[in-house]
């Protein structure tokens, strides 16, 4: 992925959107466009069918494209030492399979929002807020707008909502209870959580 970053003008991604998502973390850092070919389920991000790939090319190849640009989370998990996934589409901070309800601390910046009991929490940018943000009951974002989504998931009290959020503020996620707690990067990357440790997002 290095290489491909410091050698290449732009990337052509060809598979679903999980394959964008992944090559979309590994190349973020080198800010080169991607292009994406659907031959996956969902399309999307990856939104140029595979069998029309030669007559959208060829003009992007001439210059005739519109880019566009999108946000992304960057997200760190916190006990003691920094431990950092980047994330394009969301972050999810969720229960295990068999568990209760957690309880998580929201942040953000200084200030104090709540303490949600839920199924888990989902974090998304405009990007992710058309996958698992929208499934538990989130808004759609437009690209241009900047800002994140604060989806509870299965939340145990009625008035925790979704929120949109500015996205110039530091997100910060808590774990007070809740067993087999996890962060799920783009449903993609997975660390597990205890009691005390904090998910941040950027």
């Amino acid at each position: 992925a290095a290489q491909l970053g410091q050698r290449c003008d732009v990337t052509v991604v060809v598979g679903g959107d999980g394959t964008m998502l992944g090559i979309a973390r590994e190349l973020a850092q080198f800010d080169m466009p991607l292009i994406g070919i659907n031959q996956g389920r969902l399309g999307f991000i990856t939104d140029i069918p595979v069998d029309r790939f030669r007559e959208a090319l060829a003009p992007m190849v001439r210059g005739e494209f519109e880019e566009e640009h999108r946000a992304m989370l960057d997200a760190s998990v916190w006990r003691g030492d920094e431990c950092t996934s980047v994330a394009l589409n969301d972050v999810v901070v969720t229960r295990g399979a068999t568990a209760g309800m957690v309880e998580l601390r929201v942040d953000i910046g200084d200030e104090f929002v709540a303490n949600m009991r839920a199924d888990g929490l989902i974090v998304a940018s405009p990007t992710g807020s058309t996958a698992y943000s929208l499934s538990a009951g989130g808004p759609i974002l437009h690209p241009g707008i900047r800002g994140w989504l604060l989806v509870p998931n299965a939340a145990h009290t009625l008035s925790n909502r979704p929120i949109v959020l500015p996205d110039d503020g530091e997100v910060r996620i808590t774990v007070v209870s809740g067993r087999d707690v996890s962060a799920n990067f783009d449903m993609q990357s997975l660390a597990s959580l205890m009691h005390g440790d904090q998910v941040r997002m950027k």
